[in-house]
């Protein structure tokens, strides 16, 4: 029986320094495979590729942050131009508010001047009829002087007389403001006459003016339309350059997101690698240590039992 007993824990010791033996190499290998992971180059080229892609997706989230950045300048730099362009659309249309509250005032002016000759025309018309109306009765009164003169004169040729001593003065008196009253409304006519001129050469003048300002008015306002329209334009262009550049940016970012949360992804996959390759190491240990214990206890009674079968043979 105690044989029997002898020979099974032999067996067991067998099984157990067999499966030690076992565990030992597997150590050793796991030792020599993490040694040569830590202090190999192959270790470091893993460590160093491992660091490099870190170090290049630092830089190129940098590199994005900088593109950011400077995407964000040329956002600000466009939505300033974009303001000024506005400021100066607004100044444009003000301008072109005032050049037409202008023309309006051109065009009034010209209605009035134009209202002006046409009153001119009609009063040089009317003085003209009043002159031709004086001239006519004039010639008509002159006409009856000359006949009441005429038969004065044959009533005076009757008597016989000297014509010196028999001289009307009343005729002469009469004739003489006669002719003083013609003098005066010639030198009136001509007067009215040479100011309704420069009345009418005043009008034309200003009707001149007015056109011509009219003209210019209308070339500005045509030269502040095509400004207007390049304007709108290039407005649009930078609305158009600045969605784009939004909608890259936006694209970037959600790459660059994407790449990031692959990277940590990668990283947590790595932690939990490394996590349980340090848990089997430490399981690796701790089954080392209590086979340890094992063989050492069973080395003991072995020891134990030696001594106890050499006792009687002694």
């Amino acid at each position: 029986e105690e044989s029997l007993q002898m020979w099974d824990l032999n067996k067991r010791l067998e099984a157990y320094l067999a499966r030690v033996k076992f565990l030992e190499e597997e150590n050793e290998v796991l030792r020599a495979e993490i040694q040569s992971a830590k202090g190999s180059p192959a270790g470091d080229s893993w460590r160093g590729k491992y660091e490099e892609e870190l170090r290049a997706l630092r830089d190129a989230l940098d590199h994005a942050f900088r593109e950011k950045c400077t995407a964000e300048l040329a956002r600000d730099n466009l939505y300033e131009e974009v303001q000024q362009v506005k400021s100066r659309c607004q100044k444009e249309q003000a301008a072109r508010e005032e050049a037409k509250k202008q023309l309006s005032l051109s065009r009034k002016e010209l209605e009035e001047e134009r209202r002006a000759q046409i009153w001119l025309k009609e009063r040089a018309v009317q003085l003209e009829k009043e002159v031709e109306a004086l001239l006519e009765v004039h010639e008509e009164e002159k006409a009856g002087l000359d006949q009441e003169i005429a038969s004065y004169s044959q009533s005076l040729e009757s008597f016989r007389c000297a014509p010196v001593a028999f001289q009307p003065v009343e005729v002469e008196d009469y004739s003489k403001r006669l002719s003083e009253i013609w003098k005066g409304a010639v030198e009136t006519y001509k007067t009215e006459v040479s100011q309704l001129e420069g009345s009418l050469c005043q009008a034309k003048e200003n009707l001149w003016k007015a056109v011509e300002d009219n003209h210019q008015s209308q070339l500005q306002l045509q030269h502040l339309e095509k400004d207007l329209a390049g304007l709108k334009a290039r407005k649009e262009m930078l609305e158009e350059s600045l969605a784009q550049q939004w909608q890259e940016q936006r694209g970037e970012a959600e790459k660059f997101q994407l790449a990031m949360e692959a990277l940590e992804q990668e990283q947590q996959s790595l932690r939990v690698q490394i996590a349980r390759v340090l848990e089997d190491r430490q399981q690796l240990m701790h089954l080392k240590m209590s086979l340890s214990l094992e063989v050492a206890t069973y080395r003991t009674l072995l020891e134990a039992e030696s001594t106890r079968l050499q006792m009687p043979a002694g």
